[in-house]
């Protein structure tokens, strides 16, 4: 799909901030609001937006442990390596699993309630598998996440 300097614009503008109004998303890129809609569906129809949500604060849920876990597969678990990262990101305190290269054949971010709770989910996605062969935990000090994709630049 090919975008003009308004697609990327609104694509801008709602990445940074889901929940504005067509209006006022309009408004920002000099387009009546019914030329805004239509692009706006162009967008999603053609998949460039994948969903909304909203972030929560996990620390105010009671999750204030946020663990970076690196494991290697085993050759089991490289038999169906999609049915693995579908398990281990069915695990609610997982928030993310990436097959990567490297040392490590997986990294995953995971939050949880406190150590002894750490103990009970590694255990479940790690341990009590044959497809991980082993892993490590790192308890995350602080972190930064930006989840915006960048944008091409094109002549206006």
């Amino acid at each position: 799909m090919e975008f003009d300097h308004i697609d990327l614009k609104i694509i801008d503008i709602l990445q940074k901030d889901a929940r504005l109004m067509n209006k006022q998303v309009a408004s920002e890129v000099g387009l009546a609001a019914s030329s805004c809609h239509e692009r706006i569906k162009r967008l999603w129809a053609s998949g460039v937006f994948l969903g909304t949500r909203t972030i929560v604060d996990p620390v105010q849920l009671g999750f204030p442990l946020s663990v970076v876990v690196f494991a290697k597969i085993s050759k089991t678990g490289q038999v169906n390596i999609d049915a693995l990262l579908d398990r281990l990101i069915a695990l609610s305190e997982i928030r993310s699993a990436h097959l990567v290269t490297g040392r490590y054949d997986l990294v995953i971010n995971m939050i949880v309630t406190d150590m002894n709770h750490l103990k009970t989910v590694a255990r479940k996605a790690f341990s009590d598998t044959e497809d991980i062969s082993s892993y490590e935990t790192a308890i995350t000090y602080d972190a930064r996440v930006d989840l915006s994709v960048p944008l091409p630049v094109i002549g206006t």
